[in-house]
């Protein structure tokens, strides 16, 4: 099983978080989304730091200011989080000539991972995750008896 780094998590978490309220076109403060998703004030700044290079929120100065999506919810995939963090780069060896079947074999599989992983990470975006946490919400306060 492929697992994401906590940086990784964290930072979808907080990305999450902007998306709820991306229609209000209100910002959100770093401690008011470090205390929602349980995260230090002081990891979210350096997380948020990198996806504002990253392009993928915006900070706005000033009293009432904070962090936004830089892009619409389903304009933001999966793939471009963990790009901007984790630099997804390919995992088929490199370096060594390819002068056996074996490596050769080997080296084609790892592209075809590589490849699904990438398709499947762009599949999903922060409104499809949100939509989902919504109904997951939604889900979870039905009682039965």
């Amino acid at each position: 099983m492929v697992e994401l780094s906590c940086k990784t998590k964290y930072a979808l978490l907080a990305l999450l978080e902007l998306a709820a309220y991306h229609q209000k076109r209100e910002p959100l403060q770093i401690r008011q989304i470090a205390e929602k998703q349980e995260i230090s004030d002081r990891y979210l700044e350096q997380l948020l730091a990198t996806l504002r290079r990253g392009g993928l929120v915006k900070s706005q100065r000033g009293a009432k200011g904070g962090y936004l999506l830089a892009r619409e919810p389903w304009q933001i995939t999966l793939l471009d989080v963990v790009e901007c963090l984790e630099g997804l780069e390919s995992s088929t060896p490199e370096g060594s000539p390819i002068n056996t079947a074996e490596k050769a074999v080997v080296q084609e599989i790892w592209q075809v991972i590589d490849d699904n992983i990438k398709r499947q990470l762009q599949k999903y975006n922060l409104q499809t995750l949100s939509e989902q946490c919504y109904h997951k919400q939604r889900t979870d306060l039905m009682y039965y008896i």
